[in-house]
């Protein structure tokens, strides 16, 4: 009996489909971060269009599909925002955070509000996501608050300081409890 050897195209053939399942998530999410960006740094939303698709055709899309799309078009507003300021510990608004009291907390606090405001207009008039819907408000609530009391300006005062710490530690958590909200939509909860 002869043994025979692998070829280096025999023992790639396996590989194959893993190759093509990834140029289709590529296909699927888009080429680049930067077609999704309208100039200012901030994404576009990507699932609108996927949205007025879906409304153009007269069918009544599916939930699963439109969970999908409010997914996909927050995702992108969360990944840009975990990008350019992190999130959880590694916010600026993370209460162990030495910029917790700085304009860069500030600056995370009106991006995740966007994207907190962005989900509620996404997800406005439709049932299935009660979880992101209260993730969102929550969101949007504390990123203002952080605002109103003047948290990036480094307050002196020991009580102020205080006041600031709820609210920033809800927009250091914003981008994962969205992703989670968006998540459980397509759960329909």
């Amino acid at each position: 009996m002869t043994k025979t050897r692998r070829g280096p195209i025999r023992a790639a053939v396996p590989l194959i489909p893993a190759a093509a399942l990834a140029a289709l998530a590529v296909l699927v999410t888009g080429c680049s971060a930067d077609a999704d960006r309208d100039g200012d740094g901030r994404p576009e939303s990507a699932g609108r269009a996927a949205l007025a698709a879906d409304a153009g055709t007269g069918a009544t899309p599916d939930k699963a599909r439109i969970a999908e799309n409010v997914k996909s078009a927050l995702e992108v507003r969360i990944s840009t925002g975990e990008g350019r300021f992190g999130s959880g510990t590694h916010s600026p608004c993370a209460t162990s955070s030495p910029k917790m009291f700085t304009e860069e907390c500030g600056e995370a606090a009106d991006y995740t509000r966007e994207a907190a405001r962005f989900a509620l207009d996404e997800i406005d008039g439709r049932s299935g996501f009660a979880t992101l819907g209260t993730a969102a408000r929550k969101l949007d609530k504390a990123a203002a608050t952080y605002r109103d009391l003047g948290c990036a300006k480094n307050p002196a005062a020991a009580d102020a300081r205080k006041a600031c710490m709820d609210p920033a530690a809800v927009v250091a958590q914003g981008f994962s409890d969205l992703r989670d909200g968006a998540n459980l939509g397509l759960a329909g909860k």
